[in-house]
């Protein structure tokens, strides 16, 4: 667990690097409705195992952390509550902290979240140029109006089941193909919203693993090229 400063508050976030000096590119995760739960550092520890420097953020870090939330029923309306503002700048400033490590590649930071962070992931695209790739998995469209200034490299993620998320999924295609966007779309047959999380009930092994390599692929090309 690190901490570091955004915007007056210590924000708290789970960082897993791999062994060596690097330099090392740099992957954010944004977590589901749930908070920063044990999946998700999982998740950051097997980017390590791939070779990034990985720090998921704990977006309840102002009220103490998920972990000290009492009652875990409120986290989803506590997450939903948060202004979008907040959770962007969150994020830069949990770049700018990895950024400040020495054994991290400063010029290579991708993206990736699930659900409610699919979300979060594409609306940071919209705002922080220096993402190079983002992988939002089954996320909701970020402000149509703000594709033109995506600067990363996308790769959207969804379930063919989930049909509320996935609805969506034509009209981000037109708009970042109307603005020349770097895009691609994968729709997993029969798969449910939350496809990918091991530790919940909608967990699909097959898809999920097809996703996850898909998504080191598409990482591989572009922030470690």
């Amino acid at each position: 667990m690190v901490q570091y400063p955004s915007q007056g508050a210590t924000i708290l976030g789970y960082l897993a690097r791999p062994k060596g000096n690097g330099p090392f590119p740099i992957v954010l995760i944004s977590h589901e409705n749930r908070g920063l739960l044990e999946h998700f550092k999982d998740v950051a520890r097997r980017f390590a195992k791939e070779g990034y420097a990985a720090l998921a953020v704990d977006l309840l870090s102002r009220q103490g952390g998920v972990d000290k939330i009492a009652d875990q029923a409120q986290v989803p309306t506590l997450l939903s509550g948060l202004p979008p503002q907040q959770i962007v700048q969150d994020f830069r400033d949990g770049m700018v902290y990895a950024q400040s490590q020495p054994y991290a590649r400063k010029d290579r930071v991708g993206m990736t979240g699930f659900c409610f962070g699919g979300g979060v992931t594409w609306r940071c695209a919209t705002q922080i140029p220096e993402l190079k790739a983002a992988v939002p998995f089954y996320g909701p469209n970020p402000p149509l109006e703000d594709v033109p200034k995506i600067q990363a490299a996308i790769l959207a993620i969804y379930g063919e089941r989930d049909t509320r998320i996935t609805s969506g999924a034509p009209a981000i295609e037109e708009a970042m193909k109307a603005n020349n966007k770097t895009f691609e779309k994968i729709i997993y047959p029969n798969a449910e919203h939350a496809f990918f999380n091991d530790t919940g009930t909608r967990y699909n092994p097959e898809a999920a693993k097809d996703a996850w390599a898909k998504m080191l692929a598409w990482f591989q090309k572009y922030l470690k090229a």
